[in-house]
């Protein structure tokens, strides 16, 4: 059986593709912006609490089962819940803003940890070092304890966005238009289901090295200056 490849059946489809591409960036980005933020607040609490003291007991309770409940979960399942089960309490989303839901929740969870383990390597001495200066708590985490804390996590971080990135191709199943649902759409119109998913994949392929290069650039660059 001879079998007759014909990729530019799924070229001449490039704005679809397109579209898939900027909402994938533009998701990711999204998610990047406030799932770190997140992240870094519930390495706080998890890591050191509120300066020179704990964290309520029953704060570092929620915020431990927040992460231990979506990193022990399936993307799509988390996914899922957003969009098809809070409608039943009333909550009705678009399928764009239940996947960046899912996105900020899941990376915001794997960010924690991450982060975690850098608050926990500051030394104690860099800290009381940082007090004996006059800064208050927030100066303190934001300025002595935050920056070397993000650096020797940095590449952790970056390759867990990626992940995060990648894992967005589920959000086609709730018809968000990101690159997975391009290639369905495609599919469907062509029926070349073989090279609309090979060209996808390789979409995916140089956006995972784009954003990796792209947030190490900025990371060395912008955060935490040139070597």
């Amino acid at each position: 059986m001879k079998i007759q490849l014909d990729f530019l059946a799924v070229l001449s489809e490039w704005p679809l593709l397109l579209t898939g591409a900027a909402w994938t960036l533009a998701l990711t980005f999204a998610a990047v912006v406030v799932g770190t933020a997140l992240g870094i607040a519930c390495a706080w609490v998890r890591a050191r609490g509120f300066g020179d003291t704990l964290a309520p007991v029953w704060l570092k309770a929620l915020v431990g089962g927040y992460v231990e409940l979506i990193r022990n979960t399936p993307f799509i399942v988390q996914l899922f819940f957003i969009f098809f089960g809070l409608p039943a309490a009333g909550f009705r989303l678009s399928a764009e803003t239940a996947s960046f839901i899912a996105m900020v929740v899941n990376l915001g969870a794997y960010a924690a940890e991450i982060i975690r383990a850098g608050l926990e390597a500051t030394p104690k001495g860099q800290i009381e070092a940082a007090v004996s200066l006059a800064l208050d708590r927030m100066q303190t985490f934001v300025r002595v304890v935050l920056p070397p804390a993000l650096k020797k996590v940095w590449p952790s971080l970056v390759s867990q966005i990626v992940i995060v990135m990648l894992g967005s191709s589920v959000c086609g199943q709730i018809s968000t238009q990101e690159l997975s649902y391009a290639a369905d759409l495609i599919h469907s119109r062509n029926f070349r289901a073989f090279e609309a998913f090979m060209v996808v994949g390789l979409l995916y392929l140089l956006l995972s090295m784009a954003v990796r290069h792209t947030l190490n650039w900025f990371g060395a660059n912008f955060l935490f200056g040139r070597k």
